[in-house]
């Protein structure tokens, strides 16, 4: 079958206004990189989203599901197959203690409504940039929070479109790995165990963690954010800054001078340009220190 063929069986079931051919995923990533989707699919709904991966499983086509873009890098070639976003699904809902998001919704702004509504243990999330479904999949985390301290289940399609409630500890959540990212799951929504906390304490808390993310990380150019994973017994962003590496680069991609740990977009890189950049720190760190550092970020689809 035909890409073309593709986007006329799934525009009888997904609007086809929200299905695009040839589709760049530049604008659908943070670095700002990467080719064409051969078809492009934004669902709507939850059913939707089962009808979208049950199709491209029956029909063996390549499924790549893309988040808010911001932990992945996509290749100058693009992207075969089908690519699927469930940004529309963006709920959040707030009951008691308990708070609940479709995959789509942004992980800060679930940690800024928590916040409004006083609940304590979602402020680490206030700066992350991904969705719910990117952050269940690594177990994100950051100043000393991740999700495995508060998600209580998460509800997600298995690639063969079956739904499944997986409980915290079904999840298999460890040091960016879960069961979802292990068996290639989909996250349709979550829900997540807070506490009734002090609301100028909440306040105080994410002003301070924003001090610390503006004042570090270099949010004036586009990056995929870390790019390394922490090494045991090392932290990968001074493993970098003592390879001397910080400035360092290849094309318009560099190694950021303000946070090792960020490879950031000056203007005009391409994917290969951030790609090789990636591989030159390995490089580096690996004949300095002997030390392999393993990518946090995702580098999909194929090259020019």
């Amino acid at each position: 079958m035909t890409k073309e063929q593709w986007a006329a069986d799934l525009a009888q079931s997904v609007n086809p206004a929200n299905i695009k051919l040839d589709e760049s995923l530049q604008q659908y990533t943070m670095t700002k990189l990467g080719g064409k989707a051969d078809v492009f699919v934004l669902v709507e709904t939850e059913e939707e989203a089962a009808t979208v991966i049950r199709y491209a499983h029956k029909n063996n086509i390549p499924l790549l599901m893309l988040g808010n873009g911001s932990n992945m890098v996509v290749r100058d070639g693009g992207q075969r197959g089908i690519v699927v976003t469930f940004s529309f699904l963006d709920e959040i809902r707030i009951n008691g203690d308990h708070v609940y998001a479709q995959s789509g919704a942004l992980i800060k702004d679930v940690s800024k409504l928590a916040a409004a509504a006083s609940l304590t243990g979602f402020e680490f999330a206030c700066g992350i940039p991904g969705s719910v479904g990117g952050a269940m999949a690594m177990n994100a985390g950051a100043y000393g929070g991740e999700i495995k301290d508060i998600i209580i289940s998460s509800k997600v399609l298995t690639k063969e479109g079956e739904i499944l409630i997986l409980s915290k500890d079904e999840l298999e959540l460890s040091y960016r790995r879960s069961i979802i990212a292990k068996k290639g799951y989909y996250v349709l929504s979550s829900e997540f165990q807070l506490a009734k906390g002090v609301q100028e304490e909440i306040d105080a808390k994410i002003a301070d963690l924003t001090f610390q993310r503006e004042s570090k990380q270099p949010l004036e150019y586009p990056s995929a954010g870390s790019v390394f994973k922490r090494p045991p017994g090392h932290f990968a962003g001074k493993l970098i800054q003592d390879s001397g590496l910080q400035g360092k680069g290849v094309g318009d991609a560099e190694v950021s001078t303000k946070h090792a740990g960020f490879i950031v977009n000056k203007g005009n890189a391409t994917a290969t340009d951030y790609i090789a950049t990636i591989q030159l720190v390995q490089r580096v760190v690996k004949e300095k220190f002997g030390i392999d550092l393993e990518t946090e970020v995702k580098i999909v689809g194929d090259d020019l």
